[in-house]
């Protein structure tokens, strides 16, 4: 070998020696970070990522909640004070942007009733313990309707004291006339209005004046919901008739007038519950309908068999605009006495589906059998 190129064989040798060295001190492990004391390094202005927004948002939407009454007495309380109660759907409610439930029966400690006599059996009237509100924040509710027949179960001091449980839970609340929910998400305005067939909630019995809330709410977010609380009860009522349905005397509403009429004032989802069976659903104007969601957390007094032990989570997906784009059906049933499970079997999917069948045709949703729920093609 030349001198040269002997020198210069030594040369690299050496200097991929010390890089080695270099190297494997800059990788060994365990060595606590340590700081010193250095000529300050120069500062590089990096712009602040602006805050990512998506133009979708999902909502998990279900029907009636009645998590146990201390009235008459509290054997219709479930067994571990309704803490699992809501364990299985948790993950479900709590991935949604926004989680939406019927509150039936007030939360309230004490209190008097004029409703039903204690001995009852075909009077209900329900009073929750304030405590189980936590149940409802911990399943992932965000906003939750006070407007319905069990709401005024305990006077107006009932609906009041439920009011006062959600805001101290920082859960959105509607239903007594001049309570609307409004919730800010994804950068997004969103309006909740919760309707039933009585005075002392907003009343959709008056569709023009419900339209004309709706109107108001849509000039002012980007998204409404609206919630309704009507049409008969019963497994004998799990289709959705044309014209007025009438229930035990009492004026249910016309359900089809109604939801159509909100859309054109600008709702973008509606969400029914009250005649404790699941119904149709049907997309009108590319906005989704939902006409009944069925019992779901109702424990203690009520019948859990067949149609009525059917529940679900509606999951749907709405664009930046109220437009639906798609969701899936959680199936779950109820057994005596209650408290939702999810449903492997699916057995409401199909029942959802030849529902929405019959009484929609070409409006209706469509279902496949994993419970997905695509828009009909026009």
């Amino acid at each position: 070998m030349h001198a040269r190129n002997w020198l210069t064989a030594v040369f690299v040798t050496l200097f991929s020696l010390a890089i080695l060295g270099t190297t494997a001190c800059t990788k060994s492990k365990a060595q606590p970070e340590r700081v010193y004391s250095a000529a300050p390094a120069p500062v590089v202005q990096v712009s602040p990522t602006p805050p990512q927004t998506s133009s979708r948002l999902t909502v998990a939407a279900v029907g009636d909640i009645m998590m146990g009454s201390t009235y008459p007495d509290a054997s219709s309380l479930p067994p571990d004070d309704g803490v699992s109660m809501l364990a299985e759907v948790k993950p479900i409610l709590s991935a949604a942007d926004i989680a939406f439930g019927n509150l039936e029966g007030p939360m309230l400690e004490g209190g008097a009733t004029s409703k039903c006599s204690p001995r009852s059996t075909r009077c209900f009237a329900f009073r929750v313990p304030t405590r189980y509100g936590k149940h409802l924040k911990d399943a992932g509710f965000d906003v939750m309707s006070l407007a319905n027949n069990h709401a005024y179960d305990f006077g107006p001091e009932g609906r009041e004291s439920s009011m006062r449980v959600l805001d101290n839970l920082s859960i959105a609340h509607t239903g007594k006339v001049g309570d609307i929910a409004t919730l800010n998400v994804k950068g997004r305005r969103v309006a909740v209005i919760a309707f039933a067939t009585y005075p002392t909630s907003y009343n959709f019995l008056d569709v023009e004046n419900a339209g004309r809330l709706v109107r108001g709410l849509a000039a002012k977010n980007d998204i409404v919901i609206v919630s309704f609380h009507g049409g008969a009860e019963g497994a004998m009522n799990q289709h959705v008739p044309k014209g007025s349905e009438n229930y035990l005397g009492e004026d249910r509403g016309d359900l089809r007038r109604f939801t159509h009429a909100m859309i054109d004032a600008g709702a973008d989802l509606l969400i029914g519950h009250g005649p404790h069976v699941v119904r149709g659903m049907e997309v009108y104007r590319n906005r989704l309908i939902a006409y009944s969601l069925g019992n779901f957390a109702t424990y203690g007094k009520f019948q859990l068999v067949g149609a009525t032990s059917l529940t679900l989570i509606l999951e749907a997906e709405i664009d930046g605009e109220g437009a639906f784009l798609g969701g899936k059906i959680h199936p779950g049933m109820q057994t005596k006495p209650g408290g939702p499970r999810l449903d492997t079997n699916r057995m409401v999917v199909p029942v959802i589906r030849q529902l929405s069948l019959d009484d929609f045709g070409p409006s209706a949703v469509r279902i496949s059998d994993d419970g997905t729920i695509t828009a009909p093609q026009n």
